[in-house]
């Protein structure tokens, strides 16, 4: 209705009309409204894997929608529980409700219902749709069999035979629906036929397998042909089918063979090149072709193409090849036999060679007959001789068939030898005609003659010929053919020689003999002989010849001679021509005899000569030659025989120059003797008074026959030994007094003696040893007026030491040392302790403590006193103890050494009002002292109270510091450093607690300033000034070796250097070795004079023997090893070690690439010094004695002929005056005292003791090398070591390094005596350990060192510098240092106002209790 018209019409109705059609029109609305499809859901095809999409819609929706799968409900949701794949997807609005099925696999397949439900007036709806899910086949193949048999498939082939039936399976696997099989012969189709069978099986998971069974009979028209299965299906496009192919081989025989390259009837030549060519076709496989010749396999390979085989056969035609029977035969795996070809070849070939046979020999008138006989050919060939150049006819000739092919010619020719020839030559021709191809060959026909009687010359039968002597004997014959031959013979023996043609008609041969005893009488024949001849024909000659006798033998009757028998001596000689004259002779000298010589006939012609002499034995005659000797007068030569009369007597021994052995203990003896008797194998048995010896004691004492070996003396070897030597003659006794030396070992010393001021002390040390008198202990302290305060007393081996009006200078050790000069040197403390009252340590760190709130103060209160002191600790008044305050203080002593003491009083939870000054007071029978000890909260440190310039080298500076207060927490420094001229500065770090630096990596000659500032974790203290400087010195030069070594490797060489090195490095080196010969003997000038004026007793100017010695301050505890340059600059630096400033010149370190504070960070260190007391100083707790180092004195060292050093007049006079001379013996170490250095395998004082001493020449065989590495625990060493000893020779000044430190390696020395004695030694290694002294008393020390070098001579400079050290860089000198040196206070910044001495200093170095005080090790 139109909308217009229906709205005018409204206008003209009332208002209550309007209200009945709204009510009619909402009544229709409901009653027309209800809920239908508006799209049915559809059949639906897909294929599986793919997206399912069923459609429903509806139009007036009121009811719930949902899908139902095979009468199951799917539900009302969007996402269908269960079914992760499945989903209704659409518009509720709209009424789209469609299923979609993603991934649809073959269970999807089913019958699916759109059901809607009702709601108020709409009933329930539904439509139904089928999904069809279709899967296209998993595979499809092809199997073939035969018969039921399976044929495998190779390559998609199958091999069958011809006319044999064949199976074709075609199976196509897991579709849906079924698929349909379609079989193709090449390209084309094959219809459903009889031959094919088809069969359709479902599975159980809906797919279905179809196969289908094609059988085909092979024929020829197979081979080769492609059968295709093709599966069709739904799935499957057209343009990609899915197919199996096979490829059907139908097996065969090949084909007849036949050969290309040679026609029947055809012929060869010798030498023709042929190929042959053996075909076959169509075999299936390919057939193998094998060429034959005469039956013999000659050629197997072949090649094929397709189904074609060919097989090729190359061969040089040959003579042998004539009706040789060529076969090619073809087969294959079908065939039942070989196939076969053959031919048969021609070949035409001349013969190959011609023989004659007949002799090579005949007289005049011989009628001589020869054959010529040819080789195969094919035709036959022809004979013509030639005779003498002359073509002559044969008597006869025949032609024979050849077993080798072909025919052979022979041709037989008489001849009758004429007078007049000498020799006849014949020629043998054979000819080929057809191939105009000929041979020949030659024979020569001798005609023989005999040759004249041959002639010797050279000698006349009855001259004599000396023995010895050269004789020529010349044979020659004339005449003869062919030429005769010569042969020699020697008494029908014959001889090799050579015959030598001397013209055509003439030969001769020569013989040389060297005339001997067997050519006397001897017949020399020379024969002459051809095939002429039938009996040799020769000439001979007979030789004489003088000779003298071979041998003479000298015969003693009796046998056994003893002293006063009588004996008879023959004399008999060999055959001699003419007989010898026989003479005796004793040791030379002519023997009186009767002079009757007996002659015999002897060989080769010549006499035999006896004659004898009588002699009376006596024992002097023992060894005496009696010689005989026979003179042939006619040679004027003679012959001579000797024997030594051997007389028995008993034995006698030897006089010896001494019957005292004088040996070491725990060292070796070797007693010699000897004693001489006939028969010489004499018994030796050895006894000590009276008592059998034997070996014993693990073979500590070993006997060798006159030999006594003590491996390793005891003292109770000491006593009378007696050998006896016996042999069958008798007896012989010799004694001999064996006297054991033992050094001096320490038995017991005073040990801490504590006495009252004013009071004598005594100390006693008690010795043992052999020998031992009062001169060989003493007693000894450095720096201390041992004259003046002490006395000596010595009783049955105990020295008393008497210290009068003892005082507090007077505590300290006093050394005891024992040297009977057997051994080395030995040594122990022993402490004196003189009463004082309490001294409190007031260094600036030990004053204060810090500790932080609720944590625990320490305050340490260090004391010296004797006796031991008691420590009371207050504050404000009030005594503190352990049990005050709940535990609050804890108070703990102990005592580091004999008058070092501590006391450590503990704040426990520091609070604020313990802050404050506490009182530690000491006490003890002598008085008391007391010093308030500050406890404050931990702060900032203060600054370094110094800093030091410890060493310089060219390139590096070493640095050490004292510490100020660390505030009560961990501190760690920082270095600073510029050059003067600079304002740049440059830092470094150092650990914590390590007060040492080197700084390296500086310019040479360059003058630096140095700073320090402490750190800590509240802050720092604020830099030093700059007031600590420092010059590097210059740098090393290189010597012009090394100069020229790096142009040649920089290139920077001129191209003259460059190709003339080898001259200029060999130029170089011989002018260095000039150079250094030359100042080694103006140095040992020099010495040589100021030696001369010390024996003189010149004075001589301390200024010109200025000390080299290297001063280097270092704590033993470090482990540095100092080489390189510090050894290097000992002579040309020796400036820089006068001493002149306020710090000593230290070595340069050159093993510097550790860490800087790592370095001197050494743990377990073992190289603790003795103690040593004074009024500032401190007792090392860690002190130990040790008696066992010994060492020897320079009068025991051996080649003591060699050295100047007098030996005392206490030593063992009575040995001396014996003429014995006692083995000396190594030192195992050195002593602890300091006065001896080791080199060259000895100990030798330094500076020398109390001997006596004319010259300090050392033997000259000493060793300039030292082992300068430990022989203990290198790797963890705590000493200081130094290398490169040898450059030490360098220096005319000798002085021991002050760091050095080593053991040196012993080698065993064998000393003998000459008189029948021999000793021997063979020491142990002890390592010996390094230091540290105050620096201070470098200065001081220095002018004793030169005064000590002048008693050095040109030895002394080729011997390795000692390894005494003192922390400040000089020698220990035992004798020479002053207590007031040993007392000095270190100031480490020579500042009034820092009382910082040696002890505090080494505590806060980080050394154990501050007590590595320095004392000499």
């Amino acid at each position: 209705m139109n909308i217009t018209r229906l709205h005018a019409k409204m206008k003209a109705k009332p208002h209550w009309w309007y209200f009945l059609v709204i009510l009619a029109t909402i009544a229709l609305k409901n009653v027309s409204a209800k809920q239908v499809f508006r799209s049915l859901p559809k059949n639906l095809q897909v294929l599986e894997g793919s997206e399912a999409l069923l459609q429903c819609e509806i139009s007036n929706l009121v009811g719930n929608v949902q899908w139902v799968k095979d009468g199951f409900a799917l539900g009302f949701a969007e996402k269908i529980p269960g079914h992760s794949r499945y989903s209704m997807i659409g518009d509720r609005n709209r009424g789209v409700f469609n299923l979609r099925i993603v991934n649809a696999s073959i269970d999807d397949d089913a019958v699916y219902q759109c059901q809607v439900g009702p709601a108020k007036n709409s009933d329930p709806i539904r439509a139904f749709a089928n999904l069809t899910v279709i899967s296209p086949p998993s595979s499809i193949e092809i199997e073939a069999s035969s018969h039921g048999v399976p044929i495998i498939k190779q390559n998609n082939k199958v091999d069958v035979k011809e006319n044999q039936d064949l199976m074709l399976s075609c199976i196509i696997a897991d579709s849906k629906p079924a698929a349909e099989i379609k079989w193709y012969r090449g390209n084309v189709e094959l219809k459903s036929t009889d031959n094919r069978h088809d069969d359709v099986i479902e599975l159980d998971n809906k797919r279905f397998t179809v196969s289908s069974n094609l059988t085909i009979k092979a024929s020829a028209n197979d081979d080769l042909v492609d059968y295709k299965c093709r599966a069709k299906h739904l799935a499957i496009s057209p343009d990609h089918p899915l197919q199996s192919i096979v490829q059907v081989s139908v097996l065969k025989a090949p084909g007849e063979p036949f050969i290309e390259g040679y026609s029947k009837g055809e012929k060869l030549r010798n030498g023709q090149e042929m190929e042959l060519v053996c075909r076959s076709y169509s075999g299936n496989p390919p057939a193998q072709l094998i060429w034959y010749k005469n039956n013999r396999q000659v050629v197997s390979i072949y090649t094929t193409s397709g189904r074609d085989s060919a097989s090729t056969y190359r061969f040089k035609v040959q003579p042998g090849d004539n009706k040789a029977r060529l076969r090619c035969e073809a087969s294959n795996t079908i065939s039942d036999r070989p196939l076969k070809k053959e031919i048969d070849l021609t070949v035409l070939f001349s013969p190959s060679q011609v023989t004659i046979s007949g002799p090579t020999e005949a007289r005049h008138g011989d009628v001589v007959n020869f054959q010529c006989l040819t080789a195969p050919s094919h035709p036959p060939a022809e004979i013509r001789w030639t005779i003498d150049g002359r073509q002559r006819k044969s008597n006869s000739s025949k032609t024979e068939t050849s077993n080798e092919g072909g025919w052979t010619t022979s041709s037989n020719m008489s001849i009758t030898i004429e007078s007049n020839k000498r020799s006849i030559s014949l020629l043998c021709q054979g000819i080929n005609m057809q191939l105009a191809d000929n041979v020949m060959t030659t024979h020569t026909l001798h005609v023989l003659y005999p040759p004249s009687t041959p002639i010797i010359s050279g000698y006349t039968e009855g001259s004599v010929i000396p023995a010895g002597s050269t004789q020529k004997l010349l044979c020659m014959s004339s005449g003869g053919n062919p030429t005769p031959t010569l042969t020699w013979f020697k008494n029908d023996k014959k001889i090799n020689s050579q015959t030598k043609n001397i013209n055509s008609n003439a030969v001769q041969s020569e013989l040389n003999i060297i005339a001997n005893i067997t050519d006397n009488q001897a017949i020399y024949r020379c024969e002459a002989q051809n095939s002429a001849t039938d009996v040799p024909l020769f000439d001979k000659k007979t030789l004489s010849v003088h000779f003298l006798p071979e041998t003479l033998k000298i015969r003693v009757e009796p046998a056994a001679l003893t002293s006063g028998t009588e004996a008879t001596l023959y004399c008999d000689s060999s055959s001699s021509n003419p007989p010898v004259r026989l003479n005796w002779y004793k040791d030379g000298i002519p023997l009186m005899s009767d002079g009757s010589v007996s002659h015999q006939n002897g060989l080769w012609g010549g006499k035999i000569s006896s004659t004898q002499v009588k002699l009376n034995i006596t024992q002097d005659m023992n060894g005496v030659k009696i010689a005989c000797q026979g003179t042939n007068e006619a040679l004027m030569r003679s012959i001579n025989e000797a024997i030594e009369l051997q007389v028995l007597f008993p034995p006698k021994f030897t006089p010896l120059p001494s019957t005292t052995a004088v040996g070491i203990e725990d060292e070796s003896l070797i007693i010699n003797l000897m004693a001489n008797g006939n028969p010489t194998n004499i018994q030796y048995t050895w006894t000590k008074e009276g008592s059998p010896l034997e070996d014993h004691d693990n073979q500590r004492i070993v006997i060798d026959g006159p030999t006594l070996n003590f491996t390793k003396l005891a003292r109770d070897d000491s006593g009378l030994y007696t050998c006896e030597a016996l042999n069958s003659q008798g007896s012989a006794v010799i004694n001999i007094s064996v006297v054991v030396e033992y050094g001096a070992t320490i038995e017991s010393i005073s040990d801490n003696v504590v006495v009252n001021p004013g009071d004598e002390a005594k100390l006693a040390c008690s010795v043992k040893g052999n020998p031992l008198n009062e001169n060989h202990i003493r007693w000894e302290r450095v720096d201390y007026e041992m004259s003046a305060k002490t006395k000596v007393r010595y009783e049955n081996g105990t020295s008393f030491l008497h210290i009068s009006n003892a005082q507090r200078d007077d505590i300290g050790h006093f050394r005891c040392i024992a040297d009977n000069r057997v051994a080395n040197p030995v040594s122990r403390d022993a402490l004196l302790i003189v009463k004082f009252l309490p001294e409190i340590d007031k260094s600036p760190t030990m004053l204060r403590a810090a500790s932080e709130k609720n944590e625990k103060g320490r305050l340490v209160c260090r004391v010296q006193a004797a006796p031991k002191p008691s420590f009371t600790w207050s504050r404000s008044q009030k005594t503190l103890n352990n049990t005050q305050n709940g535990g609050k203080y804890f108070i703990e002593s102990r005592q580091i050494d004999p008058l070092t003491y501590e006391s450590v009083l503990l704040v426990d939870k520091v609070e604020t009002n313990d802050y404050g000054l506490y009182e530690c007071r000491a006490d003890n029978e002598l008085g008391s002292s007391r010093e308030n000890i500050r406890l404050d909260v931990t702060s900032k440190p203060d600054p370094p109270l110094s800093l030091n310039v410890l060493n310089t080298t060219h390139d590096s500076v070493s640095l050490a510091w004292t510490p100020g207060f660390d505030g009560g927490l961990k501190t760690t420094y920082q270095l600073r450093y510029r050059e003067a001229s600079s304002s740049a500065y440059r830092y470094v770090d150092s650990l914590p607690n390590v007060y040492r630096l080197d700084i390296e990596g500086l310019k040479p000659n360059i003058v630096y300033l140095f700073s320090i500032m402490a750190m800590n974790n509240l802050g720092n203290s604020g830099w030093l000034p700059d007031t600590t400087k420092a010059q590097t010195k210059v740098a090393p030069q290189l010597s012009l070796s090394v100069l020229t070594t790096q142009q040649t490797e920089t290139g920077t060489g001129s191209p003259f250097m460059n190709t003339s090195r080898g001259l200029l490095m060999l130029i170089g080196i011989s002018a260095g070795t000039g150079l250094v010969l030359i100042n080694i003997l103006l140095i040992a000038c020099c010495l040589h004079k100021r030696h001369k004026k010390n024996l003189k007793g010149e004075p001589t100017n301390a200024a010109n023997s200025k000390s080299a010695a290297i001063e280097m301050y270092a704590p033993s505890s470090y482990n540095d090893t100092v080489t390189g340059e510090t050894l290097s600059s000992v002579s040309d630096k020796s400036d820089s070690y006068s001493n002149d400033g306020s710090q000593p010149d230290l070595t340069e370190e050159v093993n510097r690439k550790q860490t800087t504070s790592s370095t001197y960070v050494v743990e377990d260190s073992n190289d603790i010094p003795p103690p040593r007391y004074q009024k500032d100083g401190r007792l090392s707790p860690y002190y130990q004695s040790n008696p066992n180092q010994m060492m020897i004195h320079p009068k025991n060292m051996p080649n003591a002929s060699q050295m100047s050093f007098l030996p005392s007049s206490n030593f063992d006079d009575q040995l001396i005056n014996h003429k014995t001379y006692p083995s000396k013996n190594y030192s195992p170490g050195p002593p602890l005292d300091g006065s001896y250095y080791s080199a060259c395998d000895r100990y030798l004082s330094y500076p020398p003791m109390d001997y006596s001493v004319a010259s300090a020449t050392l033997p000259h065989n000493m060793s300039t090398n030292l082992d300068m590495n430990h022989h203990t625990n290198s790797s963890r060493s705590n000493t200081l070591n130094r290398r490169n000893s040898n450059l030490i020779a360098m220096n005319h000044n000798i002085i021991p390094p002050p760091d050095v430190t080593h053991t040196t390696k012993m080698m065993p020395l064998m000393v003998s005596s000459g008189t029948g004695t021999l000793y021997s030694s063979k020491p142990n290694n002890v390592p010996v350990v390094g230091i540290l002294k105050d620096p201070k008393r470098l200065h001081q020390q220095q002018n004793q060192l030169n005064n000590v070098n002048k008693d050095l001579t040109m030895q002394s400079i080729l011997m390795p510098m000692p390894s005494l050290v003192m922390s400040d860089g000089t020698l220990s000198n035992a004798h020479q240092l002053s207590a007031a040196q040993l007392m000095n206070n270190y100031d480490a910044t020579n500042n009034a106002n820092v009382n910082l001495n040696l002890s505090n200093f080494n505590h806060q170095m980080g050394f154990p209790d501050g007590s590595v005080d320095g004392h000499l090790v």
